[in-house]
């Protein structure tokens, strides 16, 4: 599906304002009446008045504007798969979701500076496929290898550090995962991206990385943290309740360790790239994939779209009719319904 007008989202705004617009009517209108006369008499003056039509009348009119807003929009649909010819790189991203990367050390937390930075390097692909993996005591893929940009960075802002409750860093098994990643036994060009602080990794992490390396991957690892380290907040509802702590009760400070990461690089043909700087991280990224020998594969995508704005402005015309037909006082089967207990 493909989103022609996108910036016509906006007109939803509308909505809102609407039923703001009719709150502040209403609470006029029923204070100039309890001026007029008490409940009673004016029950007795404008016996068919309906509170239920009112309301209706105001969600009929929101449907209304919120289908003419997405008939602007104008939602297209894919009608013609064909398979087309690319050349690119197998990249993997192992991301860290181990309870460490909620440290704010650097901003917002390292967690969704992760995030960012895997978001942006997506953003400056072409051709290549991805995949993810989620690691902290253990390795869980996330998603296997695809062209699918969209849904790529879909998963990615869901990965949280509450989805696999075993704590630690399992470089290694992120490592060996990433292995079943690559279905092409003679790529040469295949690319493994770990994001993480590199506190907590087992020790066999780089012996790992060296086996990685010679069944033809490289692997490329970026920091998040800072070296002078900081607290782990417990939140609730984005407050900070308080701050993880040790078995004696000290408030742990966990601490970016770039050298297992450097270590992890170097022994897979890869290197290691800070990534306070999302600028820095994407450019050493790209040219490092530019200098990279492309693969030749096939994928499937859609060539050839219909619109669907048409629908989407008939349901919206549909909408205004029957707001502009709907009365506001009391239908004879609605009050026998007596939904709102009016006729007390």
């Amino acid at each position: 599906m493909q989103l022609e007008e996108k910036i016509w989202f906006w007109a939803l705004l509308i909505i809102p304002v609407l039923f703001l617009m009719f709150l502040i009517l209403q609470l006029w209108r029923l204070n100039i009446q309890r001026k007029f006369a008490d409940k009673n008499l004016l029950k007795r003056l404008s016996p068919n008045q309906s509170t239920f039509k009112s309301v209706l009348k105001i969600i009929v009119l929101s449907l209304a504007f919120a289908c003419l807003a997405i008939a602007l929009v104008n939602p297209k649909i894919g009608t013609k798969l064909e398979t087309v010819k690319r050349e690119g790189v197998d990249i993997v991203f192992a991301l860290d979701v181990s309870k460490s990367m909620l440290a704010e050390d650097i901003a917002p937390n390292r967690l969704d500076k992760a995030k960012q930075l895997v978001t942006q390097i997506i953003n400056n692909l072409a051709s290549d496929r991805i995949g993810i993996i989620a690691y902290a005591g253990k390795a869980f893929p996330q998603l296997p290898i695809t062209t699918d940009y969209a849904a790529a960075k879909m998963f990615l802002q869901n990965m949280n550090t509450d989805m696999l409750s075993s704590q630690g860093t399992a470089i290694n098994e992120a490592i060996t995962l990433a292995k079943t990643y690559y279905d092409d036994e003679e790529q040469t060009n295949r690319v493994l991206i770990i994001i993480s602080d590199g506190e907590d990794h087992s020790d066999s992490a780089s012996d790992v990385a060296e086996e990685a390396s010679d069944e033809g991957i490289r692997i490329f690892t970026i920091g998040v943290g800072d070296a002078k380290g900081g607290p782990i907040p417990i939140k609730r509802n984005g407050i900070v309740l308080n701050y993880k702590k040790d078995k004696n009760g000290e408030t742990v400070i966990t601490k970016l360790n770039e050298e297992t990461l450097q270590n992890i690089a170097e022994e897979a043909n890869g290197a290691y790239i800070n990534g306070e700087n999302t600028n820095d991280v994407v450019e050493s990224i790209r040219d490092i994939l530019n200098k990279m020998d492309k693969k030749e594969f096939e994928a499937k995508q859609f060539a050839d779209y219909k619109d669907q704005f048409q629908w989407f402005l008939a349901l919206g015309i549909f909408f205004l009719f029957i707001d502009i037909f709907l009365l506001e006082r009391k239908t004879g089967w609605l009050k026998k319904l007596n939904l709102f207990n009016e006729n007390l």
